[in-house]
């Protein structure tokens, strides 16, 4: 398991900007999730989120930007799926996305330094959650690690920390980051990201 521990002990390592920045993409892959609960379950209206985690890139790519997070984060807030309304699995991650974007904001507004963090382990733990619940049989840990959709969210991740160590804070970063996210056209489990 050292490589897992290994990439939340660099993610804690981020601070400020590099954070939010890991957090946001990471997000970009987690957010088809959402929208397709929204959809299959007519919870609610997911554009909230879509907009919401726009104002994260915009903050990201112009600092100065005045956007009202306290207020993005009631309106997300409002829109978080109760796992005991649903008998679907598609309400877990749909969860989990609704918990890194408060988290995500919670970074932006130096309320939890640990947000990117908790991302990271929401997107991992989303991943291994998922392996598990479509697996025929209980699954080793072993083999849950051995898991292509885990293997690609771990890349992913090592990836991410690879790029911010060396680019810089700009809207160019940003949208380097963006493409990372939405390149294989799949959220982190594997749902297709449409166009």
């Amino acid at each position: 398991m050292t490589k897992k521990l290994n990439i939340f002990q660099q993610v804690r390592d981020l601070t400020g900007w590099h954070a939010v920045a890991f957090s946001a993409t990471l997000l970009e892959r987690m957010l088809p999730n959402y929208v397709l609960f929204c959809e299959v379950s007519e919870f609610a209206d997911p554009s909230q989120y879509r907009k919401t985690l726009n104002s994260i890139w915009e903050w990201l790519a112009s600092p100065k930007s005045k956007i009202n997070f306290a207020a993005q984060l009631e309106k997300i807030e409002d829109l978080v799926p109760d796992a005991s309304d649903y008998d679907n699995y598609g309400v877990y991650p749909a969860i989990d996305v609704a918990m890194s974007m408060s988290a995500t904001i919670l970074l932006i507004q130096n309320e939890d330094l640990q947000g990117a963090v908790v991302v990271s382990k929401l997107s991992q733990g989303g991943v291994e959650a998922f392996i598990e619940a479509s697996a025929e049989q209980t699954l080793e840990a072993d083999e849950i690690k051995q898991h292509p959709l885990m293997q690609w969210e771990i890349e992913t991740q090592q990836e991410l920390l690879v790029l911010l160590n060396k680019s810089p804070k700009n809207a160019e970063t940003c949208h380097q980051l963006k493409t990372l996210a939405t390149a294989e056209g799949m959220s982190n489990i594997g749902i297709e990201i449409p166009d």
